[in-house]
Formats: C-alpha cells, sequence, structure tokens
C-alpha cells in the first residue's frame, strides 16, 4: 500500500511544481512576446533585436545596483526606463531610414542591430556569465510565502506573478483606453489614413517601441535576478522563444501573445519535467509547430476570426 501511494503523491507534486515553473517562465515569455507583437502590429516588422533589449534591462540593473548602489527597487524601474529609450533609439537609428524600404531590409536591419547589441554587451560588461548582486534582492523574496500540495511558492515567484499581471493589466489599458493607444490602433489598422487624421505616426511608433522596450527590460531584470545569471547572448534564446509564443497566440495581437508565451513556458516546463531538460527546447517549439499547421492564424487569431464571422 506504501509503496502505491508515494508515486502518486510524487507525481502531484512533479505535476504542480512543473505548473508553478511553466507559470512562471511563461508569463516572462508573455512580457516578450508582447513587444514583438506590438511592434509588427504597428510596423510590421519582426524585431528580432528586440530580445537583446531584454538583455539590457538585466545589465542596466545589475550596473545601477553594482556600481551606482541603487536598491532594487529604484535600479528595476531606471533599467526599464533605459531599455525604453534604447527601445526608440533603435527605432529612430535602425528602422525609421527604412519605413518605405522593402521589408526584407528591415528584417535582415534587425538581425544586424541584434548581433552589434549582442557584441556591445561583451565590449561594456564582458563576455563571462554574471552573477546577480543576490544582497541587493529583499530579504524576504528567499521565504516561503504559500504552501500547496508540498510545493512552496517564494515571495519572489508571487513578485514575478504579480509584476507580470499588473503589467499586462495595465498594457491593456493604455492601449484600449488612452489617446496614444487609440493612435497606436489607428496607426497599426492604417497609416495614411492615421496621418491624413493628423495622427504623428512616427511618434507613436517610437511609443510603441519605448512600450515593448520597457516590458522586455522588466523580462531580462525578473530572468537575470531569479536564475542568479546574465550573459549578453542570453536575449537571443528567449528572443525566439518569445517570437514563438508570438506566433503561437497569433502575431499581431496582444492577448494572443500573452497566452502563447504562457502556452509555451507551460509546454517547456512540463516537457522538462516528465521527459528531460535537454528536449525542453524541443518541446516548446513543437507544440508551436503543431499549432501552427492546425491553426495557421495561432489559437487567438482563429478566436477573432470565428467572432467576426459570427457577427
Amino acid at each position: 500500500m506504501g509503496s502505491g501511494v508515494f508515486p502518486r503523491v510524487k507525481g502531484g507534486r512533479l505535476f504542480l511544481q512543473q505548473l508553478v515553473n511553466g507559470l512562471t517562465i511563461g508569463g516572462i515569455y508573455a512580457m516578450i512576446a508582447v513587444g514583438y507583437t506590438m511592434i509588427y502590429g504597428v510596423v510590421q516588422l519582426i524585431n528580432f533585436a528586440h530580445g537583446e533589449i531584454y538583455m539590457l534591462g538585466a545589465f542596466f540593473a545589475v550596473t545601477f545596483i553594482s556600481v551606482l548602489g541603487f536598491p532594487f527597487y529604484v535600479a528595476f524601474p531606471l533599467a526599464m526606463v533605459c531599455c525604453a529609450i534604447c527601445g526608440v533609439l533603435l527605432d529612430i537609428v535602425a528602422y525609421r531610414p527604412l519605413r518605405q524600404s522593402p521589408r526584407l531590409a528591415a528584417l535582415i536591419t534587425a538581425i544586424g542591430m541584434s548581433i552589434f547589441l549582442q557584441n556591445l554587451a561583451m565590449v561594456i560588461w564582458g563576455s563571462r556569465p554574471k552573477p546577480f548582486p543576490q544582497g541587493a534582492l529583499p530579504a524576504y523574496f528567499e521565504k516561503t510565502a504559500v504552501s500547496f500540495g508540498g510545493v512552496n511558492l517564494s515571495w519572489f515567484h508571487l513578485f514575478i506573478f504579480g509584476l507580470t499581471i499588473v503589467m499586462m493589466v495595465g498594457l491593456n489599458l493604455i492601449i484600449k483606453k488612452t489617446r496614444w493607444g487609440k493612435a497606436m490602433r489607428a496607426v497599426a489598422q492604417n497609416k495614411t489614413m492615421a496621418a491624413l487624421a493628423g495622427i504623428n505616426v512616427n511618434r507613436v511608433i517610437s511609443y510603441t517601441f519605448a512600450l515593448a522596450g520597457a516590458l522586455g527590460g522588466a523580462a531580462g531584470i525578473m530572468v537575470g535576478a531569479f536564475y542568479n545569471s546574465l550573459y549578453p547572448t542570453m536575449g537571443y534564446v528567449a528572443g525566439v522563444k518569445a517570437f514563438a509564443a508570438a506566433v503561437l497566440g497569433g502575431i499581431g495581437s496582444v492577448p494572443g501573445a500573452m497566452l502563447g508565451g504562457v502556452v509555451l513556458g507551460v509546454a517547456e516546463a512540463f516537457g522538462a519535467g516528465y521527459l528531460s531538460s535537454l528536449y525542453r527546447d524541443g518541446i516548446s517549439y513543437a507544440v508551436m509547430i503543431i499549432v501552427i499547421i492546425l491553426i495557421p492564424a495561432g489559437l487567438f487569431g482563429r478566436v477573432l476570426k470565428e467572432t467576426k464571422k459570427s457577427m
């Protein structure tokens, strides 16, 4: 009887633990994926340099903490602001001159900027992985906040969950309720008509890059602090997975990017837990490929299409 009970308990505990892990990393993927999908929605550009903005967020935060001596809660928003500025500069320097060029030119430029930012980070901070200054994090982050089913959630888990939800809700409010959000939606639908209506298209696009950069930077800080490691190439893998999440949810759809990030994170966690961590990346991409084959528009794209038809 004992041997029959323990496997079930262990299996249930593993399921809950991997679910928590999947939701944690999925929320971070969602924050990066939202940046991809917002930029694509406004300028129809796959910004492959977005992963490097995520990487810069972690390094900015560590610099503010280690070099300037700022506390974590001050370094966090300052790093987000720096990433927002980097996003705007990226648009002005690399993408704005190519607005009227073929999309392939902008795509090649995005890849080039990704490589340039990686190498710039290596020059400034070095190529070796660096630890996140754990002493700067609040002491209670390591303490258990909630226990259920044999799984312990630390305050750091709750911080990541809470901040991700707040940022996603705030972003939806900005897009749907503010004047800038309405301008973003107008530019996404028709740039020419938006310009004729008096909207400064270039300013709206830069504002979109700033929002995407701030979210990407926040994700980079949380990953660097949670895993206690940051390195100049960390944005590549995260960027590719976030792009996969955006495609999975339906490229151009902000709610779809959020959903895609969570689905990808949970699939990756369960693959690592029940099979092997060696297959983690392959499983997440396999899920994306299957969904794209069955639902080419992505998970959320299909819902939108069916709703439109029913109306």
